[in-house]
């Protein structure tokens, strides 16, 4: 992975400071041959520098992603591959989106290597052109700058896609799930991780009531209005496509299904429908 740099400068100091991590979106260094290329670290690049990620750290990413072989990963700023690769030899699909053409040649070699090419894949881009929306988690090691460009598109995928970010924060997204690795790893060594929340601020439908809902990310608060009264609801959470909620005593729980919710409240049916 790769990590994209304040200034020249910062990522000096950063580079002096640390060994392990890894920094995103490099430019084309001049003059590299593909087959003799091996990434230097520290090495600079367009308004960034290359550093590798600790093996102990991209482990407890994918576990704290729960990655199987069903899902299809993506890593943004794939830099020497590991990431990508790691997946891949854990059974899932994974694909690196690379800015540099060499590293990009170099995570293939890798990946043959590891005898993982036909999982572990990867393609020269950047990151902001290209189309990730088929993939069930996200992996990243970007500066927040980065992250909060990237949120609006991050928030726009399939409710319960999981996204996993080495060391930075999405702003005041708040992280579900946070992880700090301290064997093998001296600096940049915490994970977080967000789900996908479905969007249901609104107001929906069912029977008689209304249920108006607020929300921030996957918080949510609201009412729930019938026979002329107003009830607040409690103990509310979105979590991917799931929802749930408590009101006057009953346990709602629904799964969101874009302007439909399916579920149960104290094991009976209900569904409602967003106005």
């Amino acid at each position: 992975m790769n990590l994209h740099r304040r200034s020249l400068a910062a990522a000096a100091l950063s580079l002096m400071a640390c060994a392990s991590p890894a920094w995103s979106q490099l430019s084309e260094p001049p003059g590299a041959a593909a087959a003799d290329y091996v990434p230097d670290e520290g090495q600079p690049g367009k308004d960034v520098i290359w550093l590798p990620t600790a093996q102990s750290l991209v482990e407890r990413m994918l576990a704290l992603a729960k990655l199987t072989p069903r899902d299809h990963l993506i890593d943004l700023g794939s830099g020497d591959g590991r990431l990508v690769i790691t997946a891949a030899q854990r059974g899932a699909t994974a694909h690196g989106i690379e800015y540099n053409p060499d590293l990009v040649a170099y995570a293939q070699r890798a990946a043959a290597s590891a005898g993982v090419s036909d999982r572990a894949t990867f393609e020269k881009a950047d990151i902001f052109e290209s189309d990730f929306s088929k993939a069930t988690v996200i992996t990243m090691f970007l500066l927040p700058d980065l992250n909060m460009r990237l949120r609006p598109t991050l928030l726009d995928m399939k409710p319960g896609t999981r996204i996993v970010s080495n060391s930075f924060g999405m702003g005041d997204w708040e992280p579900d799930e946070t992880v700090a690795v301290k064997e093998d790893c001296s600096t940049y060594c915490n994970a977080y991780k967000w789900t996908v929340p479905a969007k249901v601020a609104g107001t929906w439908r069912f029977g008689d009531s209304e249920l108006v809902l607020t929300q921030t990310f996957q918080k949510i608060a609201g009412t729930l209005r019938e026979a002329g009264s107003a009830r607040p609801i409690s103990e509310a959470h979105v979590n991917g496509a799931r929802i749930g909620f408590v009101v006057g005593g009953q346990r709602f729980s629904g799964e969101v299904d874009g302007s439909r919710i399916r579920g149960t409240v104290d094991g009976k049916p209900w569904r409602a429908t967003r106005r």
